[in-house]
């Protein structure tokens, strides 16, 4: 299959090749493929088929498997059997091609790759070609001549013309008719069972073996084969016969349409400037919380019900809310477990997110959402799933969310959908491999999701939806570490900074305490409120109100009185009444002050007390005298005998109850070395790098774009026409010029060359790479190196060994 496939490769032209590219973006993933046979392989991948068949509409998976079920199917065919015009089949077989999932040949019969036929086993609920029974080991040569002395056929000729008599005759519509007319009573309901509830069914054995009976007629005459005593089988081509000439495969060529109502895009714009806003303020509200009190976990896993209702309580959300952007925070890395917590806390990337303009906040917490693999509002018997639980539908509620979506971008402007029902038929005639019933049951949720977090309004898609929705880069894995590129695309990116451009960074301070912000606030002007004030409303005009705890809350957390009076003053108008209440708070804060010590140091000599403590070699203790007998030391225990024994007193440790404690020391051993994996497989001492033990690789980095499809494909044909030069030459120049080689080793070479296997190689410098997809260039070999992640090139004479890599 892969040399008809490549062979039709060949005769494409770089518009037509750029298109197969664009489509099939894991053809081209590094190490992109720099030769066409080697691109084959990366088309035909039956789990890249599979994928790439989860993105098509109805109609081309309806025409691969008819094809699939026929024998040798051309256009004309394949339209007839569909009993539809060929104009109307050939759109959907095109799309199949620019995916290089079917080919036309030579003689026009259409070509399905390997990992389609692997999809359908029994397509349209049909069984194996006649070839295949006629073929097989268990029929002889005197099997044959009977069955075709049966049907009434010469049995002269080799078995190869034989054959092809059977099923000339078998595949005749008429002519299996007729042959019913003298079959035993009984036959046609059998037949009937197995044509339209087979191909393969349980049967009873011995019938098939006793003379007269309808099961042992059909084994006779080949339109029934029994590969086990228990089990019977029909052939393709007689079940065709028996559905009859007006029996055609289902085909929908065109997409069930979506009921709709007219909206309002204004008000679909602005209830998206107030939800965006929103979204991004409630995560940094939600993050803040858990860094004061970690989010503990079921011993199930999850989160369970009752931390979800007191997060939401403690931070404005609803219940719904909170279960969304919890996960949302914990797919987008900006929250995760903390052993030592014993909970989940904020990450270092919400540091760095905190401080990114708003748009590139949104952006994160979207991309996270078009990624994630639950789905937080999905009920299941009415009831939510676990917050942060497992879900085992997995993978399929992303697609299901990406197809909702998809197919409300082609809704028309201006209009929302009116029927959920017409809006499921519609995603599944464009995504017809997820299960209805799953698609039924999380199409609701995922709708709900989108609308809180500015998608989606008065059921029709916002900007900033059209614009998640109609991205083409991918979206990437719910537990992948590289940054997915929706993050950063520019149509998105303009979308988010639309969405947020409405904020309101001001508020006005009333004198009966409150502050009022007239719109969506900013995050950064949410918090400040949040901090020294309690939220009573929110919605188009929030409001909070000023009180002594809410002040003195601010104050708690390290605030000086100036500093938050600045703050306010920077975003309103501060009246007189909540100046007064601010500085009388603050001149109350501290009447009853708290001190924390290290340890207590006692003596029974108060003048041995005030020389410790007048001591210059122990100022780094801060030691403060509270009696003539009391020392205490802001260090630890620990630390304040040894800085004791130092300078020369000979102090004793003392328990709680007041005995001393002196405990023979154990030899600690050295903690080994952190092991880190340099480039080339080498491994060394953490410590032997000074300058990498205080670096830290950021926990996301951005994936490496494959190349431009539409310039790979030119480069793809050039290289196609010199292909035939090259070959038989590698084993040659390898033999010649890899001199410090054995032969073994530049066998494997030679295999890195012209098959494309992954190997390890050392240079005569020491240098240690990991290569694959060769070519030589003169003397070098120019080859992937997954170390510097590009081509590169190594000179043959300076490679001194070749490994194998697996």
């Amino acid at each position: 299959m892969e040399d008809h496939l490549l062979g039709w490769l060949r005769t494409l032209d770089e518009d037509r090749l750029g298109r197969i590219l664009a489509n099939r973006p894991d053809a081209i993933a590094a190490p992109w493929p720099r030769r066409l046979d080697t691109l084959t392989q990366r088309l035909g991948n039956a789990v890249a088929v599979i994928e790439t068949l989860r993105r098509l509409p109805l109609p081309c998976l309806q025409v691969a498997e008819t094809a699939l079920a026929m024998t040798r199917p051309t256009l004309e065919s394949l339209a007839s059997f569909l009993s539809s015009p060929p104009e109307e089949v050939t759109p959907w077989l095109e799309h199949l091609y620019d995916h290089a999932l079917a080919w036309p040949g030579d003689d026009g019969v259409i070509h399905l790759a390997e990992g389609v036929a692997r999809w359908w086993t029994a397509p349209l609920s049909l069984g194996e070609p006649l070839a295949h029974y006629l073929n097989a080991w268990s029929i002889s040569n005197d099997a044959l001549h009977a069955l075709a002395r049966n049907l009434g056929l010469p049995v002269q000729g080799n078995k190869r013309r034989m054959i092809s008599r059977v099923i000339e005759a078998l595949s005749d519509t008429d002519r299996v008719r007729a042959l019913m007319r003298h079959a035993p009573e009984g036959t046609v309901p059998l037949l009937d069972r197995f044509a339209w509830d087979g191909p393969a069914l349980a049967v009873d054995g011995a019938r098939f073996v006793s003379p007269g009976t309808p099961e042992r007629w059909c084994a006779d005459h080949g339109l029934l084969f029994r590969p086990s005593w228990h089990k019977a089988e029909i052939p393709r081509e007689v079940a065709i016969c028996l559905r009859g000439s007006g029996y055609h495969p289902a085909y929908l060529p065109e997409a069930p349409e979506v009921a709709t109502i007219p909206v309002d895009p204004e008000e679909v714009d602005h209830l998206m400037t107030l939800a965006a806003p929103h979204v991004v303020e409630r995560c940094a509200a939600l993050l803040d919380n858990t860094s004061k009190t970690p989010l503990p976990l079921l011993k199930t896993g999850g989160v369970g019900v009752r931390e979800v209702r007191r997060m939401a309580k403690e931070t404005g959300c609803d219940e719904d809310e909170t279960r969304l952007l919890l996960e949302v925070c914990a797919v987008a890395r900006l929250l995760a477990w903390d052993e030592p917590s014993g909970g989940m806390i904020p990450t270092e990337r919400f540091d760095r997110w905190r401080l990114d303009e708003g748009s590139a906040r949104l952006r994160v917490l979207l991309a996270a959402w078009w990624r994630m693999e639950r789905s937080s509002l999905r009920k299941i018997d009415g009831k939510y799933g676990t917050v942060l639980g497992d879900d085992p539908a997995g993978p399929v509620i992303a697609q299901v969310r990406r197809a909702v979506l998809s197919v409300l971008t082609h809704l028309p402007s201006g209009t929302a959908f009116a029927d959920r029902d017409s809006l499921i038929s519609s995603v599944h005639w464009h995504a017809p491999l997820i299960d209805r019933a799953l698609l039924r049951e999380c199409a609701p949720g995922v709708l709900d999701e989108a609308r809180l977090l500015g998608l989606l309004a008065n059921n029709a898609l916002t900007d900033l939806g059209r614009a998640l929705a109609g991205l083409t880069a991918r979206p990437g894995d719910e537990n992948d570490d590289a940054v997915p590129m929706v993050e950063h695309d520019p149509m998105l990116a303009e979308a988010a900074t639309r969405a947020l451009a409405s904020v309101r960074r001001s508020a006005l301070f009333g004198p009966d305490l409150t502050a009022v912000v007239t719109g969506p606030p900013s995050a950064e002007l949410a918090a400040l409120l949040d901090r020294c004030a309690d939220r009573e409303s929110r919605g188009a005009a929030s409001v909070w109100r000023f009180t002594t705890p809410s002040v003195r809350r601010a104050l708690d957390q390290g605030w000086e009185v100036g500093d938050l009076l600045d703050e306010l003053a920077a975003v309103g108008t501060i009246p007189q009444p909540l100046e007064y209440l601010v500085r009388d708070t603050a001149r109350r804060h501290g009447e009853v002050t708290v001190s924390t010590v290290g340890c207590v140091v006692q003596a029974t000599d108060p003048t041995l007390l005030a020389e410790i403590a007048a001591h210059r070699r122990l100022g780094r203790l801060g030691l403060r005298l509270l009696a003539p007998t009391v020392l205490v030391s802001a260090a630890p225990a620990d630390r304040t005998l040894a800085a004791l024994r130092e300078v020369g007193y000979s102090p004793v440790p003392v328990s709680d109850t007041g005995e001393i404690t002196i405990h023979r020391a154990r030899a600690e051993e050295s903690a080994p070395g952190k092991l880190i994996l340099l480039p080339g497989g080498q491994v060394a001492e953490l410590s032997e790098f000074p300058g990498l033990a205080e670096f830290e690789a950021p926990a996301h980095m951005l994936v490496e774009p494959p190349p431009d499809p539409y310039e790979h494909a030119r480069r793809l044909v050039a290289t196609g026409r010199s292909d035939d030069e090259r070959n038989g030459r590698t084993w040659a120049i390898i033999g010649r010029m890899a001199t410090r080689l054995p032969t073994a080793q530049q066998s494997l070479l030679g295999f890195v060359v012209d098959r494309g296997v992954r190997a390890g190689i050392t240079l005569a410098d020491g240098l240690t790479a990991t290569i694959s997809h060769g070519e030589l260039k003169g003397g070098a070999l120019d080859a992937w190196c997954e170390e510097a992640g590009d081509y590169l090139e190594f000179p043959l004479a300076e490679i001194v060994e070749v490994r194998g890599a697996y």
